[in-house]
């Protein structure tokens, strides 16, 4: 059942966290080792937030056991882009001078997606500056395409298109 939820909808996933037929815990779990697993091929995350992302998950659940209200996107893992700044996570903008960078804040579309619940798993790869119509950095070289190594991952997202 477990790489099954990976395919899931965001709403199917919502939906069943809430009714507790799955935990935030098992959801998290699930997708981080399938990140985990398909990186080393496809190289569309510049970090993974296994910890930090299990720990939030953990706390996830205790919210659903115990009747807190919750989030609309309550227990749903999310990536964000290596381009938008986040709380802790390293932020390079897939370029050199800021290889060591790491926020103090959250960008402000991340802080409503983590109001809302959402489990921040990992940040996806981006060419320099987001500026690139491919996926490839001097950071962390190029990502790959999920479909074909004979094709184009896309452009400022790819790491972003490759993860889902």
């Amino acid at each position: 059942m477990s790489n099954d939820l990976c395919f899931l909808s965001a709403t199917e996933l919502r939906a069943r966290i809430a009714r507790k037929e799955v935990s935030p815990v098992e959801v998290v779990s699930a997708v981080l080792a399938r990140a985990e697993a398909l990186q080393p091929e496809l190289n569309c995350f510049i970090t993974l937030c296994g910890d930090e992302a299990m720990a939030a998950a953990r706390e996830a659940e205790r919210k659903v056991m115990v009747g807190e209200p919750l989030g609309l996107l309550h227990g749903l893992p999310v990536t964000v882009k290596d381009i938008v700044n986040t709380r802790g996570v390293k932020t390079t903008f897939g370029a050199v001078p800021y290889r060591d960078n790491v926020p103090t804040e959250d960008a402000v579309a991340v802080a409503k997606l983590r109001a809302e619940g959402a489990i921040l798993i990992g940040k996806t790869t981006t060419p320099e500056f987001g500026s690139k119509c491919l996926t490839d950095s001097p950071l962390f070289g190029r990502t790959r395409n999920a479909w074909s190594a004979e094709r184009s991952s896309g452009g400022s997202s790819g790491g972003a298109a490759v993860a889902v």
